[in-house]
């Protein structure tokens, strides 16, 4: 009799227990945890960061109310993105990341959560969907991919004579070498010249593009987390060198004479837009990749003096 009863004082207990979690299951049902590795500090990723977040509160996923976010930042550093994505990993309802090599390593830690990314130029390329239309995994986002050809017909508008034009970027970054390669096409359709030249680290910058800015007559940035690390040294080095280049992305404009390419905290709202859904019940898999619905052009005026370019001829190409 004295064990029947143990056995129902703790069945008792259990029950109770049971329904203390049920309720606190509930209460929070309504929150959700949202976790985001952004590769590098710099404007470009930034604004897209800021974009996803208010594309999130204006569905009415505040955070402190109905949202808590864990941002983590790497900094550029790949010891420092793998730690990171190991934290987030299996710890969230759904996983942001800013940029090709923080979306990579998110999905290598954890493919089992829902992931959007943003700042990535061609996620087919770098092994995070499918396709656009199809992403067909966990994963789906938004694009940076810009009109190259358009760019550099802007560029040649910009400095028509220009006889040997110099791409540089980082050759580790699969967007940068995707972009680098359409440009080559485009300018040697136009029967310009074309120099390439690479770095794998921010240490080689300096050395790197003194020499390259040393053969052209002027120069193209694609969208690259290296350039826009270092873009204030580039820029230095293009004045002293009187070379004019064009950047991809508001984030290397200090490197520039003009920037002609996306809008990251528009291309970060889509994002936001897109984790919404997911977040509402959507997969991703059947939610297709966003491409940018704005470009914008800006133009460094310092340069352009340094240079001897007149920003309005500039300003006046714009669509």
């Amino acid at each position: 009799m004295k064990f029947k009863k143990i056995i129902f004082s703790s069945v008792a207990l259990l029950s109770v227990f049971g329904l203390a979690a049920c309720g606190s299951q509930s209460s929070g049902s309504d929150s959700v945890k949202v976790g985001i590795i952004q590769f590098a500090e710099h404007e470009a990723l930034t604004s897209a960061r800021q974009g996803f977040v208010e594309a999130l509160e204006k569905a009415g996923y505040k955070e402190g109310d109905k949202l808590t976010l864990d941002v983590q930042n790497a900094q550029g550093d790949q010891a420092n993105l793998q730690t990171m994505v190991a934290k987030l990993a299996g710890k969230n309802d759904l996983n942001f990341s800013i940029a090709t090599p923080a979306a990579q390593a998110m999905l290598n830690a954890d493919s089992e959560t829902p992931g959007v990314f943003t700042a990535v130029t061609d996620p087919v390329e770098a092994g995070l969907v499918k396709s656009l239309d199809k992403p067909e995994g966990n994963m789906t986002g938004s694009i940076d991919a810009t009109d190259v050809a358009g760019q550099i017909d802007m560029l040649v508008k910009v400095v028509p004579t220009a006889k040997t034009v110099g791409i540089f970027y980082n050759s580790s970054e699969v967007n940068s070498e995707v972009q680098a390669k359409q440009a080559q096409k485009a300018l040697e359709a136009k029967g310009v010249k074309v120099e390439i030249a690479t770095v794998t680290s921010t240490n080689d910058v300096q050395q790197v593009m003194t020499s390259l800015a040393g053969k052209v007559d002027a120069i193209y940035l694609p969208t690259d987390n290296t350039v826009a690390s270092t873009a204030s040294t580039i820029g230095d080095i293009l004045k002293a060198a009187k070379v004019p280049a064009m950047g991809s992305d508001a984030a290397v404009i200090d490197a520039a004479l003009f920037t002609y390419g996306v809008d990251y905290k528009a291309i970060g709202v889509q994002a936001g837009e897109l984790a919404v859904k997911i977040l509402e019940g959507e997969k991703p898999a059947e939610l297709a990749v966003q491409k940018p619905n704005t470009a914008a052009i800006a133009v460094n005026e310092e340069m352009a003096k340094a240079v001897g370019i007149d920003s309005a001829t500039i300003k006046a190409l714009e669509k």
